[in-house]
This record gives structure tokens, C-alpha cells and sequence, in this order.
């Protein structure tokens, strides 16, 4: 975390969350859902988890939120 930021959403620093995007080719923004620990994609409808205040954005780690996503399971 850089100096003097306080920290964000998940214990995950604002700026970085201002810069991460979904691992998928459409790499569009996440949002965060602090209630699941997740941060979710824009497009697809995919949730990856924050563990220990690390975003693990692998797609086979990610879950799928329930229908909106264009790609199959």
C-alpha cells in the first residue's frame, strides 16, 4: 500500500482497485462486493475472490454470479 493511503474496500489499496480489470479479453472494470469479499466484473458477471487482502483474478477461480454473462460455464 503506498504511504499515507488509507486503505479501501477489502483492505486493498483505492488506487489499486482504480486499475484492475477482469483477466478475460474484455478486461472491463470490477467493482467490489465487500459483503462476499469479491470483486465482481462489469461485463461478464464474474466474482473473484479477496483473500487475505489479495484479488485472486484467475478465471478458474472465479465464480459465476448467476446469468448475465454471455459465456458458457
Amino acid at each position: 500500500m503506498t504511504q499515507g493511503t488509507t486503505p479501501g474496500p477489502l483492505g486493498l489499496d483505492p488506487l489499486l482497485l482504480e486499475v484492475l480489470a477482469c483477466p478475460d479479453t474484455h478486461h472491463s472494470p470490477l467493482t467490489v462486493d465487500e459483503a462476499a469479499s469479491e470483486l465482481l466484473c462489469t461485463t461478464c458477471d464474474r466474482a473473484f475472490p479477496v483473500r487475505n487482502g489479495i484479488p485472486v483474478l484467475l478465471l478458474d477461480e472465479a465464480r459465476r454470479r448467476g446469468g448475465t454473462g454471455t459465456d458458457t460455464p
